[in-house]
């Protein structure tokens, strides 16, 4: 898994996350960015050149230093100064209250440990702070429910530890934000796969 992880996986990871139906939602996502933005799980970088230029900084925090690397490559020649840092969202390297805006795309599906993942956002976060996030996870119908939970045990060990079966809006929620939009729905393909959430919430 080590070999699959490091050499196959940031491809692979890549190519699923550039998919042009996708980039919809990223453009949706990142476009109420501003000031100083932390993006956990900014794999690739496939967000980088959405931003608005009402960003100044974006703080890209992944635990692959593979993705990382081809980050890097896509902040080049962008306006926005752009940091990269190896890490897990469970543990983030910043100060408290730091930043304006948390991004995340596609992320709370593979951490290890959401409600440490909500936590830390929580102290980074300014006062008058925005989390912006879409995410994939449980579906409304319990037909496909059952299908997220039995597919879930497997795919996790092949897609980076993706879920299936998270159920985004209520994680937030119940981790100290207040929701002030949020749009759910499907995406194109398989049911288990593409319940969407799209959603921004600030600190209670």
């Amino acid at each position: 898994m080590q070999f699959y992880d490091k050499h196959i996986l940031p491809g692979l990871t890549h190519l699923t996350m550039g998919q042009e139906q996708l980039l919809p939602y990223r453009r949706r996502t990142v476009s109420g960015a501003k000031g100083r933005v932390l993006e956990i799980g900014i794999g690739s970088g496939l967000n980088l050149a959405l931003y608005p230029e009402t960003v100044d900084e974006i703080v890209g925090v992944d635990p692959s230093p593979e993705l990382l690397q081809r980050a890097a490559q896509a902040a080049q020649g962008l306006t926005p100064t752009t940091e990269m840092i190896e890490g897990v969202a469970e543990a983030l390297p910043l100060e408290d209250r730091s930043v304006d805006c948390v991004i995340a795309t596609w992320t709370l599906c593979s951490v290890s440990e959401p409600e440490k993942v909500l936590a830390e956002i929580r102290r980074v976060l300014k006062p008058d702070g925005v989390f912006r996030f879409v995410e994939h996870g449980t579906a409304p119908e319990p037909s496909v429910q059952r299908w997220q939970r039995w597919l879930t045990s497997a795919w996790k060990r092949c897609a980076g530890n993706c879920h299936l079966d998270r159920q985004t809006d209520t994680l937030v929620e119940q981790n100290g934000f207040r929701m002030e939009r949020l749009d759910t729905g499907y995406a194109k393909g398989p049911k288990p796969f593409v319940f969407m959430y799209e959603g921004q919430a600030r600190l209670y």
